[in-house]
């Protein structure tokens, strides 16, 4: 039995037992708190019925980087990641939007280079523009660029550099990331083997 069909077995056990509680009992007072427990009761049950969502954080894209042969693909990596775990989406625009909470990135690849779009990303707070459209007086933004290689969002450099990728593909730009410049996931060395859990060893004695 599920979690909600038990809320609802209690909901419809509370609304009974007020009904009883109207139907059977005179003192004011209790009939009060029968009529609570009714209204309680069906609040309960309305609110079961309604579809449970789930709240959960965006999945996390995985570069297999094997699979990666063109900087478009790169682009295509980068625009997932631009609307998922790199939650630029939540803050910056593609396109005019006075609801932006930061600078629209429409044509943001032909407008900076590649290295200062790395910079603004790791380092966001190195060069500020106002608003780097230069159209008009400066606007202030209600938000403030975070660290996107750190916490909480810890992009990967190959996952920044896919970002860079798609922003320069989706300005008409061509690509100036090569899927060469991507690093291979590093492996772990095996730890060492401690005397104790060689096994047994062959000890030579002198005659």
């Amino acid at each position: 039995m599920s979690e909600v069909v038990q809320l609802q077995l209690i909901g419809l056990s509370v609304v009974g037992i007020g009904i009883v509680i109207l139907l059977f009992i005179r003192a004011q007072f209790v009939r009060v708190i029968g009529f609570v427990a009714i209204v309680l009761g069906l609040f309960s049950l309305v609110a079961l019925a309604v579809p449970q969502m789930a709240s959960l954080p965006p999945a996390e894209e995985s570069i297999d980087i094997a699979s990666i042969k063109t900087p478009a693909d790169m682009a295509a990596i980068g625009q997932k990641i631009f609307f998922s775990k790199g939650q630029c989406a939540l803050c910056h625009s593609i396109g005019p939007s006075e609801s932006a909470r930061c600078p629209d990135l429409k044509g943001i690849g032909a407008k900076l280079r590649r290295e200062f779009i790395y910079e603004s990303l790791t380092q966001p707070q190195a060069y500020v523009y106002l608003d780097y459209r230069h159209e008009g007086p400066p606007k202030e933004y209600p938000a403030r660029m975070p660290y996107i290689n750190k916490n909480p969002i810890g992009l990967s450099k190959n996952e920044i550099l896919s970002v860079i990728a798609f922003l320069q593909q989706m300005s008409g730009e061509p690509i100036s990331v090569s899927p060469s410049e991507l690093e291979m996931p590093s492996q772990t060395p095996s730890a060492p083997v401690k005397a104790a859990e060689a096994g047994p060893v062959a000890v030579a004695h002198a005659r």
